[in-house]
């Protein structure tokens, strides 16, 4: 092997390996909440004939590790045939996460709250047609440090009948991020807070599962760099 050809060589190891830490460095964004998803839904009170109201909540939320401040878009829908005349949502929160806000929406008195929650707001729909949907744009705290559930009812406008309810369903995550700027909570997930006063990141999930690939990235960059050395001080042979 010509020396040229060594380096050259050498050199795209180099490259390929400091490739290589860079994607292994740098976790994928979490601002995208993803598709709407009926998780923890189920009708409860018959509906009117060609109404079929439903609800849909983000797979995925992100917290503000800071502030405690997330945002989650809640849906109610009409799948059925028919109009669903006056009807309303309730937003109610549990344990670590908080309803601070709902556009459009009245907040809940405490005294008429779901037992066992903590917060909610109810939202006049009027009417749905067949079909349509409504989205509602929703400002909550999630205290990291507990788990945390969100419910989702659609009654009458007068709540004596509720026709679907999604939830108490929870968002969480397995494996908490403290010192990242956010923690991504995944839908349908039981919350696992961090150990309390952790400097350092828990090694559990995928933290862990990358961090011998990491390693490897670094000493692939080390033996690539070891023989681009080696590829400059070996001497060429002439032949005689």
């Amino acid at each position: 092997m010509s020396s040229r050809r060594a380096t050259t060589i050498a050199g795209s190891l180099v490259a390929a390996s400091f490739s290589a830490v860079l994607i292994l460095s740098f976790p994928a964004g979490a601002d995208d909440q993803g598709p709407g998803s009926g998780k923890g839904g189920k009708s409860v009170d018959q509906a009117p004939a060609g109404v079929r109201t439903t609800t849909l909540l983000p797979e995925r939320i992100s917290v503000d590790n800071k502030s405690g401040k997330t945002a989650i878009t809640a849906t109610v829908k009409n799948e059925g045939t028919k109009d669903s005349g006056p009807i309303r949502l309730l937003i109610v929160g549990f344990d670590g996460l908080t309803v601070k806000s709902v556009q459009g929406c009245d907040a809940i008195a405490k005294k008429d709250l779901p037992a066992g929650s903590n917060s909610g707001f109810s939202c006049p729909v009027d009417n749905l047609a067949a079909g349509v949907s409504k989205s509602y744009d929703v400002g909550a705290t999630f205290d990291l440090g507990k788990t945390g559930k969100i419910c989702l009812p659609v009654q009458t406008s007068d709540g004596k009948k509720t026709f679907w309810q999604q939830g108490p369903v929870p968002f969480g995550t397995t494996n908490p991020s403290p010192n990242a700027p956010a923690t991504p909570l995944l839908l349908g997930t039981d919350n696992t807070p961090a150990a309390p006063g952790g400097d350092e990141l828990p090694r559990t999930g995928v933290g862990r599962d990358l961090l011998p690939l990491g390693a490897a990235g670094i000493s692939l960059l080390m033996a690539g760099a070891a023989g681009l050395w080696w590829s400059h001080r070996r001497p060429t042979v002439r032949p005689s």
